[in-house]
């Protein structure tokens, strides 16, 4: 994977005040605590490919992501990498620091172009300290994102490409909330762990089923439910355990 450490860029501080704001977590805690993080945090564009954090670098910001998707990345010694979870709206980048931890032991990489409110990280550890309800969904949230990671590591083992393909097309349309979007087969192989020759397969078998629609760089998911039935297990099994947990919470 080609990787690029970009500078996102700031949209202004009309946005940054959050008239915009699309973010599960920040929307669902109260508004004292919310202004909290927004009145230290810059709403940024962040471009496909943008790394957010890097394996074993220091954790200096922290993402709220406002839209689009980004890929959580595990690196090997040898540069072989595997997607071991996918954020986006519903999500956050920077977990480790709520334990006091300050490294990353993932890379976190935009995967399809985003938008989001960057803070620093000393900047939330300050913040928390008097956002109870905020600290508790970040803490929820590490829970979701450890079943993704364990339920993948799973379906990498265990599944057929086309399975794997499906699955990661249908939490990416989950998560962009559109069913078009821009992707690479180059991109898409490193994010399943395997050969891109591997993908083109995949993704033609699922075209000539009239599932999807793949050309130059765009993937139109046609057939939802269809995909859904080529998908393994693994698609439903993490929203089940996901559901599950925010009904345990109410």
């Amino acid at each position: 994977m080609v990787r690029q450490t970009q500078s996102p860029g700031v949209l202004g501080p009309a946005v940054a005040a959050g008239s915009n704001l699309q973010n599960e977590i920040l929307l669902a805690v109260p508004r004292a605590e919310r202004a909290r993080v927004l009145s230290n945090a810059e709403f940024v564009d962040l471009p496909a490919r943008t790394v957010l954090n890097e394996k074993g670098a220091a954790i200096e910001n922290c993402y709220f992501l406002n839209s689009g998707v980004a890929s959580i990345i595990l690196v090997m010694s040898d540069g072989k990498s595997v997607e071991v979870g996918l954020t986006g709206r519903e999500g956050f980048v920077g977990l480790p620091i709520l334990v006091g931890y300050a490294s990353s032991p993932t890379r976190a990489v935009v995967q399809i172009a985003a938008t989001g409110y960057k803070i620093r990280a000393r900047d939330l550890k300050s913040a928390l300290r008097n956002s109870p309800r905020l600290a508790e969904s970040l803490q929820r949230y590490a829970q979701e994102l450890s079943i993704q990671a364990i339920q993948i590591a799973a379906c990498n083992r265990l599944h057929e490409v086309d399975q794997r393909l499906a699955r990661w097309l249908l939490m990416s349309r989950d998560r962009v909330g559109e069913s078009t979007f821009p992707l690479t087969q180059e991109f898409i192989a490193h994010m399943l762990g395997t050969r891109r020759a591997s993908v083109t397969v995949a993704a033609g078998n699922l075209q000539k089923r009239g599932l999807i629609r793949y050309s130059r760089g765009q993937v139109t998911i046609k057939d939802p439910a269809g995909l859904e039935s080529a998908a393994c297990e693994c698609y439903q099994g993490i929203n089940r355990q996901i559901e599950r947990w925010r009904k345990d919470a109410r």
